[in-house]
């Protein structure tokens, strides 16, 4: 049972000192683990990671759902490695800048032209940028059950932590709720005279789309001449190796992507018509959108890194999609199955798509006293995040410490004894005003 977390604590104590957050992503923070829990990871390796205290775990957050194939998975090694002895960064575009966009033209249903950058909100915010442009309009409808879309100020000042962004980014976003057509229609009515540039959403997040409902939504768009995105930064790739878009065969305007595009290293794309994708060139006689324009987009490392897992996504059928959305749904049946045998149906579910499967506690407690029972038997989680990498062992593992940490959880419900099993604070939203 793993317990000791003596060298994490010091380095909580140290991040916390010298980081905003104590850590570079809000969801690697402290306030989202529980207190008994690594701070600090070494080395990763398939879908295990070993923190500084030595103390080794099954990942299920693989990275915030970029790693895909697997940690320091060596055919990705292999090719960045070899990269390297090249250089990385030039004083023009390297030669597989073209290289790798004409695959995503070839890979993507909606990408006629590409442009790279380093992460998902460079991209989103890219996206919005163009729909205004194009259309000569401001306002943004969001989906407003689906959790993030960028650190910039047109979503964040839509979210709950909204402190320093202008009240004028604020009125220009607006929401509509997912799988309900009927309030996007209503939205639209009631912001169309204000100049409605674009919709965003995700094809799918939490719950896959129900019959029509995508194409409605496209079919609005085309109507109303707004200009349709999709954000594909977690859904491209991972729910199918062109897109959820082609999963589900509905055509956006522009769609961004990153996460699993390069198996956790950093690069996002923004793709998408021409018509709108090169209003950020040069090639015309319309006002100049600066677009994306960054150093280090176009990092040859990285877009080797972007070629060589499309290839492993494409080959064998689509292997590895076939295996994600396998252990995805396996994870899930085992854990609902536990959940039943133990009478704790109203306490607590794993649900949504197979192959990005979430919890769902009662609250935050509950969840928090799962977390920790589960670190202690060497499962490290937030969500389920399947990846080529999570195997017979792995699965084996995780639920034997399901079956385990549930009982402590069926006990302590039992037991009102929650709060007192806890060791700690409980884990708290990201999206919260005040700490």
């Amino acid at each position: 049972m793993i317990t000791n977390f003596t060298k994490s604590n010091e380095l909580r104590k140290k991040a916390s000192r010298l980081i905003p957050g104590g850590a570079h992503t809000y969801s690697k923070g402290d306030d989202q683990f529980p207190e008994l829990s690594p701070h600090s990871i070494i080395s990763g390796k398939g879908s295990r990671i070993i923190d500084v205290d030595g103390n080794e775990f099954v990942d299920w957050g693989m990275g915030l759902t970029s790693v895909l194939l697997g940690h320091a998975y060596e055919p990705i090694i292999d090719v960045i490695k070899k990269e390297l002895d090249n250089g990385v960064n030039f004083i023009r575009p390297s030669f597989i800048e073209a290289e790798l966009a004409e695959i995503m033209c070839n890979q993507i249903p909606s990408a006629q032209m590409v442009k790279f950058a380093k992460n998902g909100s460079n991209a989103t915010t890219s996206a919005v940028k163009l729909a205004r442009a194009f259309t000569g309009k401001e306002i943004v409808l969001r989906c407003f059950d689906q959790p993030f879309f960028s650190i910039d100020d047109w979503f964040i000042g839509n979210t709950e932590i909204s402190s320093g962004v202008t009240q004028g980014s604020k009125d220009k976003t607006k929401n509509f709720k997912y799988n309900d057509i009927k309030s996007l229609e209503d939205t639209i009515s009631l912001y169309k005279d204000n100049g409605i540039a674009c919709v965003i959403m995700e094809p799918a997040s939490t719950e896959e789309p129900i019959d029509g409902y995508l194409q409605a939504v496209r079919d609005i768009c085309t109507k109303e001449d707004i200009v349709l995105i999709f954000d594909e930064v977690v859904s491209g790739f991972r729910f199918h190796p062109k897109g959820a878009q082609y999963l589900y065969g509905v055509t956006p305007d522009l769609s961004t992507f990153g996460k699993t595009m390069a198996n956790g290293y950093s690069i996002s794309a923004l793709v998408g018509k021409k018509e709108i994708m090169e209003l950020g060139g040069i090639e015309h006689d319309k006002e100049r959108v600066f677009l994306l324009s960054t150093t280090y987009g176009g990092e040859t490392h990285h877009l080797r890194a972007a070629q060589k897992t499309i290839e492993i996504l494409n080959n064998n059928d689509y292997e590895v999609t076939k295996h994600v959305w396998s252990v995805g749904k396996q994870i899930k049946d085992a854990y609902n199955y536990t959940v039943k045998e133990l009478g704790l149906e109203k306490h607590t579910s794993m649900q949504g798509i197979d192959c990005r499967p979430y919890f769902y506690f009662k609250d935050n407690y509950m969840r928090t006293l799962f977390a920790q029972e589960m670190i202690k038997h060497g499962v490290l989680i937030q969500g389920i995040v399947p990846s080529y990498s999570h195997n017979k062992s792995e699965i084996n593992q995780t639920m034997d410490a399901f079956e385990k940490s549930l009982k402590v959880l069926a006990y302590a419900i039992e037991s009102k004894k929650i709060k007192e099993l806890l060791i700690g604070q409980a884990v708290k939203p990201v999206f919260r005003k005040y700490n």
